[in-house]
């Protein structure tokens, strides 16, 4: 039970950090700048199960795409640690990642699919640290990285929703320093990823 419960904390911790839905939030008023609060909360709603649908596939079928294209998990842990090093050392930076973000955005209703569902909420970052805690655990391990997902997009779905009032109370400096704290857990947690990576090559 202890074992599980640290899990979970880990799991949350992560997708907290790398999703980041109070440093999300601007973006999101942003691209539905001009809309009432119905179609603000359509294109919210729209986006949080669409990112948490990709998310859960790649999480159910992880093990299957590694198989069929003959990834190693020492490979995969290497390759994803240093992927979320990447993401988190740009936001230490004070950047937004290229990774998780698109330059150039038109505000219509296509924008819950792209870019707030895919690359913003469930970008490279998202999938890699979902897949990376359900590699070697087993059922329980699955059902826990699926329930702590749904609570996240839940809880992005409130920030966005009530996006304006959360912008107004915490300020833009605050946002940015709770930028950059998740930076530095992104950055040190794709190093630990990808030592783990290196142990198990030459385990």
């Amino acid at each position: 039970m202890h074992e599980l419960t640290a899990f979970s904390l880990s799991v949350f911790t992560a997708f907290f950090a790398i999703m980041n839905p109070v440093a999300n939030t601007p973006i999101f008023l942003a691209l539905v700048d001009g809309k009432n609060d119905a179609e603000k909360r359509h294109i919210a709603a729209i986006a949080v199960v669409t990112a948490f649908a990709i998310v859960v596939c790649f999480t159910l079928l992880g093990r299957y795409v590694f198989a069929l294209f003959g990834i190693t998990i020492p490979a995969f842990k290497i390759t994803g640690g240093l992927l979320i090093f990447y993401v988190g050392f740009e936001m230490l930076q004070s950047k937004t990642s290229r990774i998780h973000h698109q330059e150039h955005i038109e505000s219509d209703d296509g924008v819950a699919v792209s870019p707030l569902a895919i690359p913003i909420l469930a970008g490279p970052g998202t999938i890699v640290t979902a897949m990376d805690n359900v590699t070697s655990g087993g059922i329980s391990h699955i059902a826990i990285v699926v329930v702590i997902f749904g609570l996240m997009v839940g809880l992005t779905y409130l920030t966005f929703v009530f996006g304006e009032r959360i912008m107004n109370r915490l300020g833009p400096h605050l946002i940015t320093v709770v930028g950059k704290l998740m930076g530095l857990i992104l950055a040190i947690m794709g190093t630990s990823m990808g030592i783990e990576g290196i142990k198990l090559a030459f385990a």
